[in-house]
């Protein structure tokens, strides 16, 4: 996982961009103080932190703290104790000297622990999740009209399955897929308040837990309906939540408006005028090769079989459960691994015998779980900026961005304060248009979306900070987490 180390003075552990040097000078969490976290196979205790230019963080002999290419492999491993308060010591194993700071510089000096030993993390990974519950093996799930959060949702397929991880201040607000926030209080808050606050305690391999920042209590579901809200005693590490990446799950509908579901079992047909719980699909892209895997609710992929067909009961494993995406104006077709692109019969019955695609084979792909996207580019989240006129991609809060679908593919980006994404004649956008345009969303690998504007270029961003819609070809740069 992807993490920020603060220390007793509120300042972020940076590996600054130039030479090997390691400070506590950032004064929040940006590319500088990410670190990602590794662990050992069957030691989570035994940890390496790795920088954004990948180098891992280790300590000399004499005590020094940098970041560069280890003489000894035990030069970059910590021993990580996590305490009651959440916070975290890194110690090396060999000198058994603990990681601290002085405000301004780090070293590995002293053996015995002081405050000045101590670091809180924070969650470095992108915002919009799901909150899976080990214990119960069951997702978290808002239900908008009683006003609650339910861990018991099997499948996260649903919008209500998705939360938002705010920080502010040091404490973490939880924001639901309705723009509520979880409060002290059984019910939901209609915005970030102390009532809202919660520490997150973090343990490798995004495991966290939400505790009351006044009382100590925790989150865990309670009841036999899994009720999420504030306890003393947790039993079996029930206040322990899996912090996953909100999962893209998809619904495909033909060119005569019909969803592709799954019905008895294993069947595929475009019989249904509008998506049921059948017609949903986790998209599940390799960005490497261009392909996906679509798994529906029973846990089965799309596989296609010996004469033609195409079945949902294949095997994550299975080749034949790779399919090449081609992607056309918000149009998307499916090539079979023989090389037949994925169609519907008059009847509707899903088939792989067509060698180029037609009417038959384009299908339109909508976003089943959201209503919304927070866009993070290379250089930060993208959202407006006070003082600026222009939408930005480079900042530190993300801002998400409601997502309209509408016919042929076509979506319409609006911001939260109900005005449009508006392209400026200097192929610039601005957050505060009146009409809506048409975008094209093309999913270009794991959580990785590309945007293609209405003048028919990518969506990138510049290291100036900007949006801009300038690129004929999908750089890296016209990538964005969503």
């Amino acid at each position: 996982m992807q993490v920020g180390l603060v220390n007793w003075t509120g300042g972020f552990l940076t590996c600054e961009c130039y030479g090997d040097g390691v400070s506590v000078l950032g004064s929040s969490l940006g590319k500088k103080q990410t670190w990602r976290l590794t662990t050992e196979p069957g030691k989570q205790d035994l940890v390496a932190l790795v920088g954004h230019h990948g180098q891992p963080l280790l300590a000399e002999a004499d005590g020094t703290v940098r970041c560069g290419r280890p003489a000894a492999e035990q030069q970059s491993r910590f021993l990580l104790d996590i305490l009651l308060s959440g916070a975290w010591t890194l110690q090396q194993p060999e000198s058994r000297k603990f990681l601290e700071s002085d405000g301004e510089d780090v070293f590995c000096v002293a053996r015995g622990r002081t405050a000045r030993h101590l670091w809180m993390s924070q969650l470095a990974e992108h915002v919009h999740v799901a909150l899976f519950s080990p214990g119960s093996r069951l997702y978290a799930r808002t239900d908008p009209e009683l006003s609650r959060v339910w861990v018991d949702a099997p499948v996260p397929y649903l919008e209500e399955c998705g939360f938002l991880l705010r920080f502010q201040k040091g404490a973490c607000h939880l924001e639901t897929s309705t723009g509520q926030f979880v409060s002290r209080a059984e019910k939901l808050a209609p915005g970030p308040s102390a009532d809202t606050a919660f520490h997150l305690t973090l343990k490798p391999g995004c495991l966290a837990s939400l505790a009351d920042v006044e009382e100590g209590r925790v989150l865990y579901p309670q009841g036999s309906r899994g009720l999420l809200c504030l306890g003393d005693r947790p039993e079996r590490d029930k206040e322990w939540f899996l912090i996953q990446r909100c999962p893209p799950w998809v619904s495909l509908r033909t060119r005569a408006h019909r969803f592709l579901s799954i019905v008895s079992d294993s069947q595929v047909y475009a019989g249904l005028k509008k998506p049921s719980p059948m017609s949903m699909f986790l998209f599940e892209m390799d960005s490497s090769t261009q392909t996906v895997q679509l798994k529906g609710l029973h846990h089965k992929y799309l596989v296609q079989r010996p004469c033609q067909g195409v079945l949902a009961n294949g095997a994550a494993k299975e080749a034949e459960t790779h399919f090449q995406v081609l992607w056309h104006c918000g149009r998307v077709f499916l090539r079979a691994p023989g090389g037949c692109f994925l169609g519907t019969l008059p009847v509707g019955l899903l088939v792989a015998r067509a060698r180029h695609p037609g009417p038959n084979e384009e299908f339109v792909l909508r976003f089943a779980n959201r209503s919304f996207l927070v866009l993070r580019g290379h250089y930060g989240y993208v959202g407006s900026s006070p003082g600026r006129e222009t939408l930005q991609g480079n900042l530190l809060q993300p801002e998400p961005v409601e997502i309209l679908p509408c016919k042929h593919g076509v979506y319409h980006l609006q911001s939260r304060g109900k005005s449009f994404w508006a392209l400026t004649p200097e192929r610039t956008f601005s957050p505060w248009g009146k009409a809506a345009l048409n975008f094209y969303l093309e999913i270009q690998g794991s959580h990785l979306l590309a945007i293609v504007a209405p003048n028919g270029c990518y969506v990138r961003g510049d290291r100036e900070g900007c949006l801009v819609a300038d690129s004929e070809q999908r750089a890296r740069d016209c990538l964005w987490e969503f």
